[in-house]
């Protein structure tokens, strides 16, 4: 093994098995960690980034997992160590920040008392002398009021805030070496830019050695010195992040470069890894600007499918005995949709993008403005209205998992709603109506039997779309249905959704806070900020040519590479 490493991991095999059969997942993976370095493993969903991860920390369950090889950390054996000393490396010498802080982080404690227990248990210090030590950590990683962090619980801080407190938890024992699995996946592409530049940050001030895992490349060549590129289980390329973002060697590699819509560019199709490791090369074809010229005269000919005038939406919280305060999370927003149309909304958590969503779907009430639909005022039509409105008006949720019925088959889960709302004359056509949907989506009709937990996050998310569509909407609002996605994935899903809206002729909100998404998506853009819209126009014109700052941020926090 390398001396001169922190952490040396040598043909390190995992397994795992159940009654039926074993499954290998990581084959002789090789790789080394040097003293301060930040090493950034890249690979998709299923790759066995975050299983090399627990397995270096000591997490995998002992009953059915295999694991063969050696991981050395400072020349101790972590497989052969006892699990009292493990315990004591683990969040003391070695620690993790996971990839969700929401399910990471407890939900019945606030978040001040879950940083003081890291340290309690591993120092020596006194309860007063560990708050001290938490509020300190607050300040170091840059949250907006560390009081108001330290007495809230985990609900009530946005995604940022919360992923902060997992690294304030992490890096409370002052670590030599962090493991940061997908840490920045769901933020916004602004508090990731801040994420990225606080890790940095901390790791020159604690002398820190980083894992960084992610399934973005671009991201990673922002703050890695080495790279590692799995696939299945295997190492694909391995070495310093410059060369390997200039001049990728493997298919793989040049394949998640390239999955990432282009921000100079309209492909007509986003390119997949399946179409970089299939032998036949597709071609790459774009869309000139005259072709979208074309497109917006004839989707403008026509009157609005949606008109929000003047819709604003308040929620007020408790000051004091008899106080209130109020919060306009959508202040005065006035827009227009048209049929055939994708309108993308874009902004950062917090500025009131989904609420607006919630708001049109009446979930939430506004509390002033007409939202018009074919003409007709949403705010004002009664509840069996609404619901039978349902049908034409439907949403695809960010987080397909916690939108299914765990307890459901999936072919049960899509059946539901045609159920509700009388589509077709029995179940046994509803049925084929099922299995259809899901060939349309790219799954097999035989996943009609099998549950949400069966599924890969991308499968989950395709059968988020089938329901969604079983319904044949005329208006779909996406809230962002692809932001939790490796990127080759979502290149699947966004392409999936562009051949839906050819050939039912849907009519998209995209909401995200990923302006490179979303410009690739949509016909016009809505740029949202503390409630408001703060610019709309041509996608394409607004991204070439912002007019206010905000935008200009949002645009400049985008991963560009190297």
């Amino acid at each position: 093994m390398d001396t001169s490493s922190i952490l040396s991991i040598k043909n390190l095999n995992v397994s795992f098995s159940n009654q039926k059969n074993e499954t290998q997942v990581l084959y002789d993976l090789s790789f080394d960690i040097k003293p301060n370095e930040i090493l950034g493993v890249v690979g998709e969903s299923g790759s066995g980034k975050s299983v090399t991860s627990l397995a270096i920390m000591g997490l995998l369950p002992a009953k059915i997992a295999s694991v063969s090889g050696t991981i050395f950390y400072k020349n101790e054996s972590l497989l052969d160590l006892d699990p009292s000393k493990l315990r004591s490396l683990r969040g003391n010498e070695i620690a993790m920040i996971f990839q969700e802080p929401m399910s990471s982080l407890n939900p019945s404690m606030k978040c001040g008392k879950q940083v003081i227990e890291i340290l309690l248990q591993h120092t020596k210090i006194s309860k007063s002398e560990a708050k001290n030590e938490v509020l300190s950590l607050f300040e170091k990683v840059k949250l907006p009021d560390i009081s108001r962090a330290y007495n809230s619980y985990p609900h009530e801080l946005s995604g940022g805030q919360k992923q902060r407190i997992m690294i304030a938890m992490a890096i409370a024992c002052k670590p030599k070496l962090l493991i940061a699995d997908e840490p920045t996946t769901a933020l916004d592409v602004t508090v990731q830019k801040e994420i990225i530049a606080l890790l940095k940050e901390l790791q020159k001030e604690f002398e820190m050695s980083i894992l960084f895992i992610s399934h973005d490349l671009s991201l990673v060549s922002e703050i890695a010195d080495n790279v590692l590129v799995v696939y299945q289980g295997k190492m694909v390329e391995y070495g310093p992040t410059q060369k390997i973002f200039k001049n990728p060697q493997q298919d793989y590699t040049k394949a998640l470069i390239s999955a990432r819509p282009s921000l100079d560019v309209r492909f007509k199709e986003l390119p997949t890894i399946t179409d970089y490791l299939s032998k036949e090369k597709k071609e790459i074809q774009l869309i000139s600007k005259e072709d979208r010229e074309q497109l917006h005269k004839k989707l403008y000919s026509k009157p609005p499918l949606l008109e929000v005038k003047n819709v604003e939406k308040s929620f007020f919280t408790k000051v004091g005995l008899f106080g209130k305060k109020e919060f306009k999370a959508v202040d005065n927003v006035s827009f227009q949709l048209f049929e055939g149309e994708t309108l993308g909304l874009v902004g950062e958590s917090g500025c009131g993008k989904s609420t607006l969503g919630n708001t049109i779907l009446q979930l939430q009430k506004a509390n002033q403005g007409e939202i018009l639909y074919r003409g007709q005022d949403l705010t004002k039509v009664s509840p069996s209205q609404i619901r039978n409105l349902r049908k034409e008006i439907q949403l695809i949720f960010q987080d397909p998992f916690a939108s299914l019925n765990p307890r459901l088959t999936v072919g049960k889960a899509i059946l539901e709603p045609m159920k509700a709302h009388k589509l077709y004359k029995n179940d046994t056509e509803r049925k084929e109506k099922v299995l259809s949907l899901l060939e349309r989506v790219g799954l097999s009709p035989s996943y009609f039997n099998r549950y949400p937990h069966e599924f890969s996050g991308g499968q989950r998310q395709r059968i988020g779309i089938a329901r969604t569509i079983a319904l044949q909407p005329k208006l779909i609002i996406c809230d962002e249905s692809v932001s939790a996605l490796d990127i080759s994935v979502q290149a699947q899903v966004l392409n999936l959704l562009n051949e839906l809206k050819e050939k039912f002729e849907f009519t998209y909100i995209f909401i995200s806070h990923d302006l490179a998404v979303v410009k690739y998506m949509s016909d016009q853009l809505l740029v949202m900020n503390k409630g408001k819209i703060e610019e709309k126009g041509d996608a394409d014109f607004i991204y070439e040519n912002p007019q206010k700052s905000y935008t200009q941020k949002l645009i400049d926090a985008i991963p560009k590479g190297l």
